[in-house]
């Protein structure tokens, strides 16, 4: 599997940097308690090239009341929550495709209310950088926290498919939008983070289900 041999040396050549990046700016309050909040690395402009659209997850109805954004007055409100698709459960290009748009889209639920058990379920446990990530929303609802903004879209994925292959390498492009951090009383946890449009690498293995192996900033 010479390709995703090669993927996973690249991976492994920024261990640190991708580690480091993730810890900082990805788990925003993590270690400290004057912060709230995670986003995405911030990195150059990127688009990956010979993309496709991601399927969009759709989502369950609240079960009662409105659907209200997180802003400086509060958190969130009767979030919806993401159903996956049936594509994504599949072991295909298309299948990974969808399972990828899902992903961030529990992602954007888990970073809206700090529920993280779905989130966590899609990881395997091999994944350095999902535990970051998963640490630094769980940390930012620690004691009444929360964020507001940092919605993230996935417009564009690249995959490196191969049907020997057990697990697959994406270029996944992710635009998310600022956020702004507060503590439990109101003040602001830290400065707002801007928004940013990033590219990463996404690699997952397909066995009864997908899981993700790892993710990582391509600097």
């Amino acid at each position: 599997m010479p390709r995703l041999s090669s993927a996973f040396s690249f991976l492994h050549a920024r261990t640190l940097g991708v580690l480091v990046g993730l810890a900082v700016l990805l788990t925003g309050c993590q270690g400290g308690s004057s912060t709230a909040g995670t986003s995405e690395p911030q990195t150059t402009t990127a688009s990956p090239t010979s993309s496709v659209s991601v399927p969009a997850a759709s989502a369950a109805p609240a079960s009662s009341g409105a659907y209200k954004p997180a802003d400086a007055k509060g958190k969130a409100q009767n979030v919806p929550v993401p159903v996956m698709p049936e594509l994504a459960k599949e072991n295909s290009k298309a299948g990974l495709e969808a399972f990828i748009g899902y992903y961030y889209a529990i992602k954007n639920y888990a970073n809206e209310t700090g529920e993280t058990t779905t989130l966590a379920s899609l990881n395997s446990s091999e994944c350095v950088s999902c535990s970051k990530l998963l640490d630094g929303t769980n940390d930012s609802y620690v004691n009444g926290r929360w964020m507001a903004g940092g919605r993230i879209q996935v417009p564009t994925v690249d995959l490196d498919w191969n049907t020997d292959d057990s697990s697959h390498l994406a270029k996944v492009q992710l635009i998310q939008d600022a956020i702004s951090y507060y503590n439990a009383d109101g003040t602001e946890g830290r400065p707002p983070s801007a928004a940013t449009n990033s590219a990463f690498v996404f690699v997952a293995r397909f066995q009864t289900t997908w899981r993700v192996v790892e993710i990582g900033v391509i600097r």
